[in-house]
């Protein structure tokens, strides 16, 4: 029994509580996306680096608190410069969509035009963000590493597998879980976000119901960029920031988008632990799991890594191309396909 224990805390230890963590991570930038597509009636490929650009606002305001003394231990400083970096975040995404986005948009261009001007946009962001604070890993975590150590567990419990949950996970599911609560009041409970499903569903009959296009536009500009920067400081809270990886993490988003379908926040938040389970378990090297479970003339050779760490992305990929092929407006949209 003991040995079904150890198995079952190792998948914890390197699977469940990892996915979980990530899953939320990927749940709120799809979110960002499926919020921008619902609304605004584009892709937005700059999403990832509008993540990278509020991270990187948020670690620059962390450092100038820990020069002048100011942190909250034992959590992480940039808890405490994440208004800020949202703040600079929103104003440059309102900055985009006024000076690029706009006109666009007043020309009621195609779908597809809008999609390369944001990839345009995005370019032009991953520049920003490199020339300011260059390529390096950069640790925003400054506060209490664990909740629990792994020794911590094993001396606890007797078991041989210990169990380590680290700080930053459980800030990440909390506010995660506290993010996406606001954000489905805010869209079915308050006027303005009434007005914002009403303009996704029929913008020319919620203009003529006296729906100001622009507001709508400017609050959902805001929440994207919100959420766009708490995924990003959160991903890099719980491993590190480095530009490179938020360009790549739009692959894992837009899956997670689509998965669920586009438009659909409970599809996102779906898609994006399917996508970060997937992720992880294909990804993970099972050979101890199966040390703990199978006699020891039944252990398979190898690591029983179904993939290479070096391909997780391309996890994303498959499942993308998957469901465009079988179900394109995604598994959760009731709208036919």
């Amino acid at each position: 029994m003991q040995d079904y224990a150890n198995a079952f805390v190792l998948l914890l230890n390197y699977v469940v509580v990892p996915a979980t963590t990530y899953g939320c991570q990927l749940a709120l930038g799809a979110l960002g996306v499926s919020l921008i597509f619902s609304v605004l009636r584009f892709s937005n490929f700059a999403h990832g680096e509008l993540m990278s650009f509020g991270t990187m606002i948020t670690l620059l305001v962390t450092w100038w608190l820990q020069a002048h003394g100011l942190t909250i231990q034992p959590l992480a400083t940039a808890l405490l410069a994440l208004p800020a970096g949202v703040l600079v975040t929103v104003l440059l995404s309102l900055a985009t969509d006024r000076f690029v986005y706009r006109y666009y948009r007043i020309k009621r261009s195609d779908p597809i035009v809008l999609l390369i001007v944001s990839i345009g946009v995005m370019l032009v962001m991953s520049g920003l963000v490199r020339f300011i604070i260059g390529t390096d890993d950069r640790t925003l975590d400054d506060g209490v590493r664990f909740v629990i150590s792994a020794k911590q567990f094993r001396d606890l419990t007797g078991l041989q597998e210990g169990l380590a949950i680290r700080a930053t996970q459980i800030i990440t599911i909390a506010l995660a879980a506290v993010s996406v609560g606001l954000l489905f009041w805010f869209l079915r409970h308050t006027k303005t976000g009434k007005a914002m499903r009403a303009f996704a569903d029929n913008e020319d009959l919620a203009g003529l119901s006296g729906i100001s296009a622009q507001r709508v536009v400017t609050i959902t500009w805001v929440v994207a960029a919100t959420l766009a920067t708490l995924a990003g400081v959160l991903y890099g809270l719980d491993k590190s920031f480095r530009p490179f990886v938020y360009q790549q993490l739009v692959l894992p988003i837009f899956a997670a988008a689509i998965v669920g379908g586009f438009g659909n926040p409970v599809g996102a938040i779906v898609g994006g632990f399917i996508v970060a389970f997937s992720e992880v378990a294909l990804t993970y090297s099972f050979k101890r799991f199966f040390s703990y479970v199978l006699p020891a003339d039944w252990l398979p050779d190898g690591l029983y890594q179904l993939i290479s760490t070096d391909y997780k992305y391309a996890v994303s990929f498959v499942i993308l191309v998957v469901v465009l092929i079988v179900r394109p407006s995604g598994f959760l949209n009731t709208r036919s396909s």
